[in-house]
């Protein structure tokens, strides 16, 4: 069974998806571009578009009880791979060890000109007996 997850502390989908879905113990969390929620106007900058992206997907992942702890893997979407490492040190600033997984791919365009892209999987431990 799969159900929609949605918040408006994270942009609306501006397409036919949502924002996440859960099947069983899994959140798998659609891609974020740097959309200001309260706006969906893009920020500026590519240190903020980043930032931005990733409120935006912590936000999905607290619409269903989890957390940047629970981030299994990631996809980023690059449009200039010379920004890996500023990627690099703001993801290291939002993350702790044990680190997901993560793929980084170098794409010729992103939705509304932003320069950056992630996606994400959460998997969630079954709750314990008696919870």
């Amino acid at each position: 069974m799969k159900r929609a997850i949605a918040t408006a502390a994270a942009p609306a989908a501006i397409g036919p998806y949502s924002q996440a879905v859960r099947a069983g113990d899994t959140v798998y969390l659609s891609g974020q571009i740097p959309l200001d929620p309260a706006t969906m106007q893009l920020v500026e900058g590519f240190d903020a578009q980043v930032r931005r992206v990733l409120d935006n997907l912590e936000a999905v992942c607290a619409a269903d009880g989890a957390s940047f702890a629970d981030v299994v893997r990631l996809t980023i979407y690059l449009t200039d791979l010379a920004n890996f490492p500023r990627v690099n040190e703001i993801m290291a600033s939002r993350f702790a060890e044990p680190y997901p997984a993560r793929v980084t791919v170098g794409v010729a365009s992103l939705p509304r000109g932003a320069a950056v892209e992630i996606d994400a999987i959460v998997h969630l431990p079954p709750p314990k007996s008696g919870d």
